[in-house]
């Protein structure tokens, strides 16, 4: 009877747990880590760029996609999966626009792509979508907007999230992290994305893809060089940041030490 609840997604074990939906969310687990952040007049995606054969072109690697002018997604679990889900969000934001004549609001196709992953958990004969999503964009007001979808088909609009792996370990940097003046500077925003990227990632512009859209404009991601000068510029500010704690230290051990010194003096006296 265990096993029944192992391998049918449509059976519920005796804690009302769905096994093969938290294995879905294990494979999540183990994919490239992705990044979002959103500011007033840009959204960020950024994502871990993991080591291609020699002989593979990178470009055939995509982490990072279109689903409309003003849409992007970044996904981390299976790319065959995502490759379905991307067909299908590219096909409704088109049938959106022929029916409607508006482009699909960013909340709306991500409601869209959660109720597709969500039917895949229910039905006999399917798996769960090995991935989660994240979501980004303007909607035609020009508001930015940032949701994740899970493999459950659960959806959150973020002010800035991570998915994939050591996902909890970026996101707490970014609560730490994330503030007001970020939130208005469009270079803060991809200086704090790429700063989260880097708490997992190792450093290097290769190692990371970063893809960025303003306000009224297409996405576009960032060459290595552009990535490289926003890396150099956060380690000054680091090697900055590590000496003055290092001066503070030194200030703050002098001033221990000297009421030491002068009360041995008076007791010489």
């Amino acid at each position: 009877m265990a096993g029944e609840y192992d391998t049918a997604i449509t059976v519920f074990s005796p804690d009302g747990r769905l096994f093969q939906v938290e294995y879905a969310q294990e494979a999540v687990k183990k994919g490239s880590t992705a990044v979002g952040v959103r500011g007033k007049n840009i959204v960020v995606l950024g994502v871990e760029k993991k080591a291609v054969a020699v002989l593979q072109e990178d470009r055939t690697v995509r982490k990072i996609c279109v689903l409309d002018d003003h849409v992007a997604m970044a996904f981390a679990g299976l790319t065959a999966d995502a490759r379905v889900l991307m067909h299908r969000a590219r096909i409704e934001c088109q049938s959106h626009r022929l029916n409607v004549e508006d482009p699909v609001t960013i909340e709306y196709i991500t409601r869209y792509i959660a109720d597709l992953q969500q039917k895949y958990t229910q039905g006999r004969g399917r798996r769960p979508f090995g991935l989660s999503t994240l979501i980004v964009g303007f909607d035609y007001d020009g508001t930015p907007r940032l949701y994740s979808t899970d493999p459950s088909g659960t959806y959150h609009e973020w002010k800035a999230n991570a998915i994939g792996r050591q996902a909890k370990t970026v996101r707490e940097y970014l609560e730490k992290s994330y503030t007001e003046t970020i939130y208005e500077s469009t270079h803060e925003c991809i200086k704090l994305c790429i700063r989260a990227l880097l708490e997992v990632v190792q450093s290097g512009s290769k190692n990371v893809e970063i893809a960025v859209m303003i306000r009224h404009k297409p996405l576009k991601t960032l060459s290595h060089e552009e990535v490289e000068k926003y890396i150099a510029e956060i380690e000054k500010e680091n090697e900055i940041e590590a000496e003055k704690k290092k001066q503070a230290k030194q200030m703050g051990s002098t001033t221990t030490t000297q009421p030491t010194l002068t009360t041995q003096t008076s007791k010489k006296e």
